[in-house]
């Protein structure tokens, strides 16, 4: 890897990671992702900001090498989770008069997860600034977004913020900059929904307070850096807000062709009423485009077989998931099919506590659909279209 020079005096010095292709065990990475690691010289000290993951922090430490960095005063860590902090330790050994620059929580988790000493770690506030000489890093706490410890820095004088997980995405990419904004908006809004959605309303205050910093670029800790800020910051304001689309979103598993025929059928019929539709079969889904459509979506119809006496397993798993995003879904049903019973709706409705919607009526049928059956999810339809219509989204 090579490092790369952002503006003059500051480098990104991380590392990509092109092979990687989950994150947490949970997570899917399509294209990889980036350990984003900032390097700030100022008139009189250097500071390194966030390092890598300890899977490729040789990468980190051949760029600071190559660079010529034979001392380093400060390293700030905006974040705990070892993928900003995991090479921590190395980076110690190598610049050992270095002081760590984080905040109170950050410190604690860095002890608890690095066992690092906490003598070495300089505590910071919300607001405090640090001199680098010629340079200013501001500090900034934003918990929950992502972690209670998370924080940005922001430098004062290039007017850059290093945004820690807000705003960036999964991706390896020899880009530095941003060069596909549609592109970039999507990667970012699945990144969104996979990872900051369940703190949406955290994040709406520290976007505001962040849009009132002059800005001439942000730079995360994934993906590349942002030479248009606005664009970016424009689209978390919109995906934070409680804003919804005329979209419905159904994630379903069919066991024997039961409820395929129900979900293609009231897929057809939301489509003639106007409504957008997303179905998601999720014996073959990758979960982070399911998250990435309840961004926006007004309705969740949950599609399942019977297992026994409850949901398909793969239902349960992405209803759990759906309920820990928290996404601004205003409405939720429940389609499918049984043997001789059971408590699927149940189960599924009784796991969205954390989701504050309004259930419709669910279309639960004994075996294959008849046409009594179409008739139902044409009123399911129809009951949709309405609630659309009453939220002023039609």
């Amino acid at each position: 890897m090579v490092f790369r020079e952002i503006t003059k005096g500051i480098y990104w010095v991380g590392a990509l990671d092109f092979d990687r292709r989950i994150f947490d065990e949970l997570i899917p990475l399509p294209e990889g992702t980036s350990y984003n690691s900032y390097l700030v010289r100022g008139s009189t000290k250097t500071a390194l900001i966030d390092t890598v993951d300890p899977a490729k922090e040789e990468d980190l430490i051949l760029n600071l090498i190559r660079l010529g960095v034979d001392r380093l005063d400060y390293v700030v860590i905006n974040h705990a989770e070892q993928d900003h902090s995991g090479s921590l330790p190395m980076i110690l050994e190598m610049f050992p008069g270095a002081k760590i620059v984080t905040n109170e929580k950050c410190r604690d988790l860095l002890v608890a997860l690095l066992q690092i000493d906490p003598r070495s770690v300089q505590v910071i506030r919300d607001g405090e600034k640090l001199s680098l000489g010629d340079r200013t890093l501001q500090f900034l706490l934003t918990p929950w977004t992502h972690w209670p410890e998370t924080q940005v820095t922001y430098l004062e004088e290039d007017k850059i913020l290093f945004s820690c997980d807000l705003f960036g995405y999964h991706v390896a990419s020899s880009d530095l900059f941003v060069t596909d904004e549609a592109e970039s908006r999507r990667a970012a809004k699945r990144y969104y929904a996979e990872i900051m959605m369940p703190f949406r309303n955290s994040i709406r205050g520290h976007v505001e307070k962040i849009r009132a910093l002059p800005l001439e670029m942000i730079a995360p800790s994934h993906g590349p850096v942002h030479r248009n800020p606005k664009f970016i910051l424009d689209a978390y304001a919109a995906w934070v807000s409680d804003d919804v689309k005329n979209e419905v979103v159904i994630p379903y598993v069919s066991m024997h062709g039961s409820t395929q025929k129900m979900v293609d059928h009231l897929t057809t019929a939301l489509i003639e009423r106007g409504i957008g539709v997303k179905p998601f079969n999720l014996t073959h889904t990758d979960i982070g485009e399911l998250a990435l459509a309840l961004v926006d979506a007004a309705t969740v119809v949950v599609g399942t077989p019977t297992v026994l006496f409850g949901p398909h397993p793969q239902v349960v798993h992405a209803t759990y998931l759906a309920n820990v995003l928290k996404p601004k879904v205003r409405f939720a049903s429940v389609i499918g099919s049984y043997g001789w019973g059971g408590k699927a709706v149940e189960t599924i409705v009784n796991m969205l506590d954390h989701v504050k919607v309004e259930v419709l009526e669910p279309v639960m049928i004994k075996g294959a659909p008849d046409e009594a059956a179409m008739v139902a999810l044409d009123r399911l339809a129809d009951e949709i279209l309405k609630k659309h219509k009453e939220s002023n989204i039609v």
